[in-house]
Formats: structure tokens, sequence, C-alpha cells
């Protein structure tokens, strides 16, 4: 039978608990995840053990690892996570699958410690170059593990941020034409609007021309309400917007959630454009011929505008289909069309919803020149990226410009 060790005043001490008289001191012993035996120390019994509690429920939650700076990125991220207590539902599961998608199986099994500047870039390089990432969805994941590693540098896990300046770099290299956000010329758009009016598109030429005429994220539009939009104030009012993605918790199946804009300045009210109104009560009679209403209800919002012929919300990959369906069913009768009239075609570009909005703040950075005016309208956060989009339509603005007097003053 083992001896019961006591201290000076009789109490057991338990396994790995000793008490130092040269010292005046309680210590507890333990062996680390890599086989190292460390102490903690105390000057009182009960407070020792309470450290001994700490340390074991850190051990549980493998924060020992992260504090040695032994932590994967895995764990690091997984942490930040947890902290992250006031993200919306829809950020917080966009976070979570780009890092399950890109990062989880690769570079997240290393060590923050050993990771270097040169290792995030060659990276992102991968995803770019085998994964056939675009730059700005690798942007996004930049994003996220910049704040994981800040994170570990303020806890003094690591020193430096390895991924700090990346993108800076890895955009020297990668940008080109082929990035810019397609945004539709003055003819194509004109070529679009019309063959919204062909009889297998018109049902679907009011949502279009609301995203023309806005310039809304397809969320903010799939969520658009009646009630949302002041005829007698001549405004839409845009005060939430309407996700799609997969629940990660029970089966996972994808949900439809209503939150606010991911920004303060996405709330914000548009005037509305004559050819918006027309369109508005164009889908108000095509609902009242066929009966089909939005019978939709998302955390407690109910009376979206747009709807699919079942009666329910829209999904933002679905119209994207329409919209190739769109422009497939174009090109194809414009290229026939061009032939018999012995002309070049006017092709449309295979675009996403997303050059809806891109379109418009083109054609707005054509007529306006005051920026602030074109950030609120757009819901822009930053005004770099209002000054970004303006710089490259007065660039273009001054080609033509230049073109256009080229071709009516001779200098020589």
């Amino acid at each position: 039978m083992a001896k019961v060790r006591r201290d000076a005043k009789g109490r057991v001490l338990r396994k790995g608990e000793s008490y130092r008289k040269s010292q005046k001191l309680y210590a507890y012993s333990y062996t680390d995840p890599f086989g190292k035996r460390q102490f903690i120390y105390d000057k009182d019994l009960i407070g020792l053990r309470k450290k001994e509690d700490q340390l074991k429920k850190d051990q549980l939650d493998g924060l020992d690892i992260y504090v040695m700076g032994k932590a994967d990125l895995n764990f690091t991220f997984d942490r930040y996570m947890s902290t992250k207590r006031n993200l919306r539902e829809t950020t917080r599961s966009n976070y979570l699958y780009q890092y399950d998608q890109y990062v989880r199986d690769s570079v997240g099994h290393r060590m923050i410690s050993q990771l270097k500047y040169s290792d995030i870039l060659c990276f992102y390089e991968s995803l770019l170059d085998t994964r056939g990432l675009s730059i700005n969805t690798v942007d996004g994941v930049n994003t996220i593990l910049c704040s994981t590693f800040d994170m570990a540098v303020k806890d003094d896990i690591i020193r430096k941020n390895p991924a700090a300046g990346a993108m800076k770099d890895l955009r020297r290299e990668y940008t080109d034409s082929s990035e810019k956000r397609i945004a539709l010329t003055l003819s194509q758009q004109r070529a679009f609007v019309s063959c919204l009016d062909w009889p297998q598109n018109v049902r679907w030429k009011p949502l279009f021309i609301t995203m023309l005429g806005t310039g809304g994220r397809i969320g903010e539009i799939i969520g658009l309400r009646w009630c949302d939009v002041n005829y007698g104030e001549g405004v839409i009012d845009i005060n939430h917007t309407v996700s799609y993605f997969k629940d990660r918790t029970g089966d996972k199946r994808c949900k439809f959630v209503v939150s606010k804009p991911k920004t303060d300045a996405g709330v914000r009210t548009i005037p509305i454009l004559d050819e918006v109104r027309e369109a508005l009560n164009m889908e108000q009679k095509q609902q009242r011929m066929t009966g089909i209403k939005c019978k939709s209800v998302v955390d407690g919002y109910k009376g979206f505008i747009f709807c699919n012929r079942f009666g329910e919300l829209l999904k933002p990959n679905g119209v994207n289909k329409v919209l190739h369906r769109i422009i497939a069913d174009y090109n194809a009768s414009e290229e026939i069309l061009a032939k018999k009239e012995k002309r070049e075609p006017l092709l449309l570009p295979d675009f996403s919803n997303h050059s809806l909005r891109h379109t418009f703040c083109t054609r707005l950075c054509e007529k306006e020149s005051n920026l602030k005016v074109i950030q609120y309208v757009m819901g822009h956060k930053d005004i770099q990226t209002t000054m970004n989009i303006y710089a490259d339509v007065t660039k273009d603005c001054a080609k033509e410009s230049f073109r256009k007097f080229s071709d009516n003053v001779s200098l020589f």
C-alpha cells in the first residue's frame, strides 16, 4: 500500500504534489505533451490546486500546446473562431466554409511557429495555379488567416504575422485584365435588356431590371419586400439581406437566413428609377395574373417581392443559371442574325448576377462625379473601393473620348 504523504498542516498531498521547505512553496509536477517534465508553484496548497485544475482544463482544450507554440494552424483558427462571438451567422458560415474548403486539409496541419511568409505565399500561389481560384477568392482566405495569425501575435505565441503583405505582393504578379469584374458596355446592356422581352425571358425581366437599376447585391434584391419600396418618397429601403448557405449543424442542409448588411454602409435608401418602378409594377401584374406570390417566411420576414414558380424565395445560384441560359440563347440568336445581316455580332460575355451590380456602378460613375454619392448608393464601406471603380471607368471614358477626338481632329 502506497504511503500517504502529508504537508506540515496534515493535509494529504495528491500525486505529483510536494512541498519545498527551502523555498516555502508547494509544487506540482507533470509531463507536457512533448515528454518534458514541468512544474507549477504556489505558496498555498489551495492556490496550487486551482492552478492544477486550470492546467488540466487547458490540457483538455489543447491550450498548453498552443501556449508552447506547438499548435497547428487548424487549432489556432478554431480558437480564433471561438473568440468571435458577435459574428453574423452568414459571416461565420462563410469563414468556416472557406477555411474547411481550402486550408484545413493542407497548410492547416502545419505548426504556426514554423510557418513563414514564403510558406503562405507558396500556399496562395498553389490555390491560384493548381486549384484555379480567383485572386479575390484567395484574398478572402488571406483575410481569415491574417486575423488568425494576428491573434497568435497578440497572445505572444509568434512574433510576426507570416501572412502580412502576402496579398499585396501576390497581386503585383497576378493582376491582369481578367481580374476586373465584368461590367456590360452600354450597347451590351441594351442588348441584354432587349432580350428580356422574349417570351421565355419576360417573367425574369422585373428581377433583372431591378438589379440593373439599383445596383443592389443579390442577397439584398432577393430579400427585397414590398414594404421596403416607398413609392411616395420614391426610394427603396435596403435594410437587410438574405443569404442561402449550408447549415453546419444537424443535417447540414442549405437554408435561408435574414441578416443585417455586413457593414453599416450597407443600410441605405436608393432612389427608384422610372425603369425600376415600371419593372416592379410589371411584377405585381404578373403575380395577379398567375396567382403566384412569395409564401416564404424567413426569420420572421415575409412579403418578399421575387420568387420562383413555386412561390419560394430565389436562390443566388438559381439566378445565375437563368442568366447563363439567357446569355447563351441571346448569343446563339445574335450570331445567326449577324451572319444574315453581314455584320459583326454583338455578343454578351458570360457574366454573373454580381456583374449587374458592377454595371450599375459603372453607369453611375459615368454620370456622377461625387464619389461620396456613389459610395452611399453602392453601400461601399471603404471609399477606396469606390475610387478604384471610378478610376477604371474614368480611364475607359478617357480612351473613348480620345478616340472620338482622334476621329474628328487632324493634328498633322
